[in-house]
């Protein structure tokens, strides 16, 4: 039973890789074998197709920070807190699951439309459309300056996501290890949370 699973274990790290590299469309089985170490029937006997073990990696990934983010969403708090909240949600999440921004970006560009109806069908998708209506309101009432609330969500999301994306550039080019780059990223949610509020404090 304990084998099964270390087996099981195995055949999942390696599609996270393999799906990463080359998203769903461009993997196949006989590469996610090939990583695993074990040959090709076995991987079927576990995993009877391509499309279920992408729909394991996948909801496992994103099911974890869109769990985070929408638990922080969905609470009633004032912007100024929220906004440092939702910072602190999502580099955690990826810090966790440091292949994520790689694979959803595979996706987006190869099949953004089954990529958004995969999100959306997930019962912990947050509540965007709420978010864009409290940025809204609290512009309203002078909590922060008017502005527009795509554009805000739009910068919080790439101030966020880009460091992740570019890791092995930025890893490279200034010399650090994962444990520097984890730190520079937990250094990096204070450094959001001022360049945003530079912009929307009233």
């Amino acid at each position: 039973m304990a084998q099964e699973r270390n087996t099981e274990e195995l055949i999942i790290e390696a599609a996270k890789k393999i799906f990463v590299k080359r998203g769903l469309a461009g993997a196949r089985m006989q590469d996610i074998a090939d990583e695993a170490g074990i040959n090709k029937a076995m991987l079927h006997y576990y995993y009877r197709s391509k499309d279920k073990l992408f729909e394991i990696v996948f909801n496992e990934a994103i099911g974890k920070v869109l769990g985070r983010l929408s638990a922080v969403l969905n609470q009633p708090m004032p912007m100024l807190e929220k906004i440092p909240a939702i910072v602190e949600s999502y580099i955690d999440g990826v810090i966790d699951a440091p292949y994520l921004p790689m694979f959803v970006l595979n996706e987006i560009n190869q099949q953004p439309e089954m990529f958004i109806q995969r999100l959306k069908t997930m019962g912990n998708f947050p509540n965007i459309l709420l978010f864009l209506k409290e940025i809204v309101e609290a512009g309203k009432q002078g909590q922060i300056k008017e502005v527009s609330p795509i554009q805000l969500l739009l910068n919080i999301l790439s101030l966020c996501i880009f460091p992740f994306v570019a890791r092995p550039l930025a890893q490279g080019i200034f010399q650090l290890d994962s444990v520097q780059y984890n730190i520079l990223m937990e250094d990096r949610k204070k450094v959001i949370t001022e360049v945003i509020f530079a912009w929307i404090k009233v």
